[in-house]
């Protein structure tokens, strides 16, 4: 039986991934007493190599992080008043809605509509007027 994968939006995969780089391309303590772990021998080979890795990959990703960064600065004033204008209405849907995995993904219709169903639906407390149990 093979095991459910979760589904991770590429954007979270993304953020992850700079979120990963940036921690690996700061300074690093260790590498400063490595030296005197080796008996003052200098790097080893594997610390060479992956300080180049590092570098390359720096370098790499450097002007993208810088495009990205440049982006979020324009997209956060406008961000920013959708979040003033629409938190409220969001703050009240997300209040009715309660459990969103009771809900399937939603759909668009030919005509543009938008509907999002409940997985199971519910059922009537009681029965509508007019019909009754004979």
């Amino acid at each position: 039986m093979r095991a459910r994968r979760a589904y991770i939006p590429p954007m979270k995969r993304l953020i992850v991934g700079i979120a990963v780089v940036a921690a690996l391309s700061g300074p690093a303590g260790a590498q400063e007493a490595a030296p005197e772990a080796n008996g003052g021998a200098g790097k080893s080979l594997m610390e060479r190599g992956a300080e180049m890795f590092l570098d390359g990959l720096r370098q790499e990703i450097g002007p993208a992080l810088g495009e990205l960064r440049d982006k979020a600065d324009e997209a956060a004033p406008a961000l920013r008043e959708f979040m003033q204008q629409m938190g409220p209405a969001l703050v009240g849907i997300l209040a009715r809605i309660e459990d969103l995995s009771a809900y399937a993904p939603p759909e668009m219709l030919p005509n543009g509509d938008i509907i999002i169903r409940r997985k199971t639906p519910l059922v009537p407390e009681t029965a509508p007027q007019g019909e009754t149990d004979i």
